[in-house]
């Protein structure tokens, strides 16, 4: 039989090594999971909430610029004098903008991150459908509306800004802490061979 000694330092070695064993497995998952995690944060702002920002932000900065030209708080209602200019810049900013973003929502879907489509997002859609009925009377000569007959959701340009910059705080998050393990892990490594030559002298 083992002395007592030699029976404790083998169980003792066991112990470890089924430690070490998950550790490294139990990192390995939160590794991956993390990894999951900052792939479906990147879809999410490359694919919806990153183009939805900018072109909103865009859009926006068009809009202001216009009442700012009119010398106007709101654009409704459109003047006669107006729509000449109100025409061209529905047409050529803000129509192209809205299809951009319609088809963002229509088609990157998936991506939003409730559970349930956001009723402002459905909105903006029916806004933009309106205006393409609006757009095709002008385009036969019927001027006589001037504006979709569903408004513009008010909460819309909120809940864009707000959602692509908590998934802008949330992907730093996760990179730092990825990088943070990486290295911890780099440095570790390095100092493994170390340790064991000390050991033995």
């Amino acid at each position: 039989m083992l002395p007592n000694s030699l029976q404790n330092a083998a169980v003792l070695t066991i112990v470890l090594a089924f430690f070490g064993y998950l550790v490294t497995f139990l990192s390995t998952l939160m590794m991956a999971r993390r990894a999951d995690r900052l792939k479906l944060v990147n879809a999410r702002l490359n694919e919806f909430y990153g183009p939805l920002y900018v072109a909103s932000q865009a859009g926006n900065i068009a809009y202001r610029s216009l009442l700012e030209k009119q010398g106007k708080t709101k654009s409704f209602p459109v003047l006669d004098s107006e729509l000449k200019e109100w025409v061209l810049w529905t047409t050529t900013i803000f129509m192209p903008l809205n299809d951009i973003r319609e088809k963002i929502i229509i088609e990157k879907a998936h991506l939003i991150i409730e559970e349930e489509m956001p009723r402002c997002l459905l909105d903006f859609v029916t806004h933009v459908v309106g205006y393409k009925a609006v757009l095709s009377k002008w385009a036969e000569g019927d001027y006589n509306e001037r504006r979709s007959t569903i408004g513009w959701p008010p909460e819309f340009d909120g809940y864009v800004e707000r959602s692509y910059k908590e998934l802008k705080a949330l992907q730093t998050e996760l990179i730092h802490n990825s990088i943070w393990v990486f290295f911890h892990r780099l440095m570790h490594r390095r100092r493994s061979p170390r340790s064991v030559r000390n050991v033995g002298r």
